[in-house]
């Protein structure tokens, strides 16, 4: 699930995207309401942990902007010394909050426990065409495919090939199977052509290609993506 931390202290968001990806969330940032909204018209996001006091667009006009056209769970972040605003926040809409400095465990908690609150209401709807591995995913519908937030481009073969692996994670494919069904012929090609391409891709969605964190060899076999 993709959580939107919106915080100007770069030190707090840092450590807020720490303890969530630990815990096998996607993390996008924003340093300001203004860049919280972004977020949200680019990403598909289930749950906001946004500040109160920041610039240009604190937390209490963002959360009122963002209670006009979307209702996923927000958690406001405030001082001690705001209590008043922590009481307007509620009240506009946000779903809980926790103190500055506050108990990691704490927030993971309450971040849980809303988005199960969440998903039991059904208010999360299952995107048959969004394929996801930790922080890796595909939008089949917007032929998209991001790394932690951060847009990959591939060609269309690339893609084919990614997307083949994406919608079957786990289950490992040989090579005349990947260029069967993605070329769509009988598999009469050279083995490194398929190799060629599993090379870019790598290039493109890991962080390290010869050490993958996504797309695995299985030697004598041949390709999958692993399941994060």
């Amino acid at each position: 699930m993709n959580i939107l931390v919106c915080d100007d202290d770069k030190e707090i968001a840092d450590a807020i995207k720490i303890y969530l990806e630990n815990e096998g969330f996607n993390v996008f940032k924003a340093a300001n309401g203004l860049e919280a909204i972004e977020e949200l018209n680019k990403h598909e996001i289930h749950l906001i942990i946004m500040d109160i006091m920041m610039p240009k667009m604190d937390g209490i006009q963002a959360t009122m902007k963002i209670r006009e056209e979307y209702h996923i769970p927000l958690i406001m972040l405030s001082a001690k010394s705001e209590d008043y605003d922590k009481i307007l926040g509620l009240n506009i809409g946000a779903d809980d909050y926790v103190t500055k400095p506050f108990n990691p465990l704490e927030l993971i908690a309450r971040v849980k426990s809303q988005l199960r609150r969440y998903t039991s209401l059904g208010s999360i709807e299952t995107k048959q065409h969004v394929y996801q591995t930790g922080g890796l995913i595909l939008d089949d519908e917007q032929k998209l495919v991001t790394v932690d937030g951060e847009s990959v481009h591939l060609t269309p073969v690339q893609y084919k090939i990614l997307r083949l692996l994406m919608m079957n994670v786990g289950k490992v494919y040989s090579i005349d199977q990947i260029y069967e069904k993605v070329w769509n012929e009988p598999s009469f090609q050279p083995e490194n052509t398929v190799a060629v391409h599993i090379r870019k891709i790598r290039e493109k969605i890991e962080i390290n290609p010869k050490e993958p964190k996504y797309l695995k060899v299985v030697w004598g076999v041949g390709y999958k993506i692993e399941k994060i």
